[in-house]
């Protein structure tokens, strides 16, 4: 079988993986073994490989997500445990209480409450914490849920370079790296994308007054938009609050975040370090400590599952093998026996592509990102096309990771947009808006957020020009 026809054969896998999760017909991980499966199958019987060689793919493949699976399991703990003692409750409530009557209070305050809510890189949690938490005040104020979803998802989107967020985990995978070195790379542009997604927030106050938002406005005040308002700043009770633990949890939490960017254990150790203390001190009893897992197991099993198939589709697509009959991920300068899936699919398309636009694939890349998040979920656009714009970057003499944080960076913004994410669907369920003015109301600011996150990257050089 040659390496043509070996390309063409993992396009197919890719668009029939893709246009699966689509149209939701299975569950990402059920997709990420079955086809790749079906893949390797094909390649047996071509002879590209034989069983042992299959057996060795799959192999590589977990290694280069086992990291990541750990990570995002201790670290959805980690955040579940704060959750329910109470920490983040407080915070927001301190939070609301300097709001007032101020239309741009509000909009600021979404943006510092999306900012902490999305810590745990989870963004259905964070849907929960700031639309219900916000939603009453913007019906009290006379303000657009538009404008409440736009300043969440691009606070959210700027949070999810975290190292335990799902597309810096993805990416960092692709890369065979450590999510938190990853990390360290991404921080300016977090920091400069902070501060982007805070002067958005006050821009969009400005909006909102200037259409008459506002408790003394010139829209007609909503009818017993009071009354929920209160409701809903009401102290939520739960016999898992531990108010008293506030101070030692803030604490550990500013420990374990510290001891990430120090960077001298693996990324998902901290975590494993928090959980075991915070579950501890927050919960001594036995079989609360059994609950409070129990609560959070869902999730994180879900995103283990998908992790460990996507291993399978690493494995089968993007590992090869090198003269020492070892399955390794082509680098520049390694010898290769057999080339990866991937790389064939690459030589596809260096075919076609211009040189002169291969040599910019960053820019390119990050570009498009934006439009493609609303095609694409999360794991078909990391785990299918990063590792290809690597492969093709590389013929072009282009490192990966600049690819990589342009992917990134700049798909992050447009990740809770996209109706391919089920997060988003969660989120304009709760703010009882229609996904297509979620995406009309959204759809260019973030796109220019994005590009501007690149320009701030290409400045600092971490992305050539």
């Amino acid at each position: 079988m040659g390496e043509t026809v070996v390309g063409i054969l993992g396009f197919l896998t890719i668009v029939a993986i893709v246009v699966t999760l689509f149209k939701s017909k299975t569950l990402p991980s059920i997709a990420f073994i079955v086809f790749p499966s079906i893949l390797a199958v094909i390649l047996m019987i071509g002879g590209y490989y034989n069983i042992e060689q299959v057996g060795k793919l799959i192999k590589g493949g977990f290694g280069s997500t086992g990291a990541t699976a750990a990570l995002f399991v201790f670290s959805v703990l980690y955040f579940g445990i704060m959750t329910d003692a109470g920490m983040f409750d407080v915070i927001i409530n301190k939070l609301m209480g300097l709001v007032g009557d101020s239309v741009i209070g509000v909009t600021l305050m979404t943006a510092v409450i999306a900012l902490i809510g999305h810590l745990d890189g989870g963004g259905a949690s964070t849907f929960c914490i700031v639309i219900p938490a916000m939603l009453p005040i913007y019906k009290k104020m006379h303000m657009r849920p538009t404008t409440l979803l736009r300043i969440a998802v691009l606070a959210m989107g700027v949070l999810n370079l975290m190292p335990w967020a799902g597309p810096t985990m993805r990416a960092a995978s692709v890369l065979n790296m450590e999510a938190g070195n990853l990390w360290t790379t991404l921080i300016p542009i977090q920091i400069f994308g902070i501060i982007l997604c805070l002067a958005h927030a006050v821009l969009a106050g400005f909006q909102e007054q200037a259409r008459g938002a506002g408790l003394h406005g010139k829209l007609a005040q909503t009818e017993g938009a009071v009354e929920v308002a209160e409701a809903a700043a009401d102290t939520k009770t739960n016999d898992l609050a531990r108010p008293k633990l506030f101070v030692f949890n803030i604490i550990l939490t500013i420990a374990v975040i510290g001891l990430l960017i120090w960077d001298q254990f693996p990324s998902y150790v901290p975590f494993m370090l928090g959980v075991a203390a915070g579950i501890l001190v927050n919960y001594p009893d036995v079989k609360l400590q059994k609950k409070v897992i129990n609560l959070h197991a869902g999730p994180a099993l879900m995103m283990c599952s998908t992790l460990m198939g996507a291993a399978i589709l690493m494995g089968i697509l993007v590992y090869g093998f090198n003269v020492d009959g070892s399955a390794v991920i082509a680098k520049p300068g390694t010898e290769m026996a057999i080339v990866s899936v991937v790389t064939c699919m690459a030589d596809l398309i260096k075919m076609i592509l211009p040189a002169a636009l291969g040599s910019h694939l960053p820019l390119v890349i990050g570009i498009l990102s934006v439009p493609l998040a609303l095609c694409f979920d999360t794991d078909s656009y990391f785990y299918g096309m990063l590792p290809i714009m690597i492969a093709i970057g590389a013929g072009f003499g282009v490192e990966a990771l600049p690819i990589a944080v342009a992917m990134v960076v700049c798909r992050n913004c447009a990740t809770f947009i996209s109706p391919m994410v089920p997060a988003t669907l969660l989120g304009i369920g709760l703010a009882d808006v229609d996904i297509k003015d979620h995406i009309k109301a959204s759809f260019l600011y973030v796109w220019a957020f994005s590009i501007i996150c690149m320009i701030f990257a290409i400045i600092l050089g971490i992305i050539p020009l």
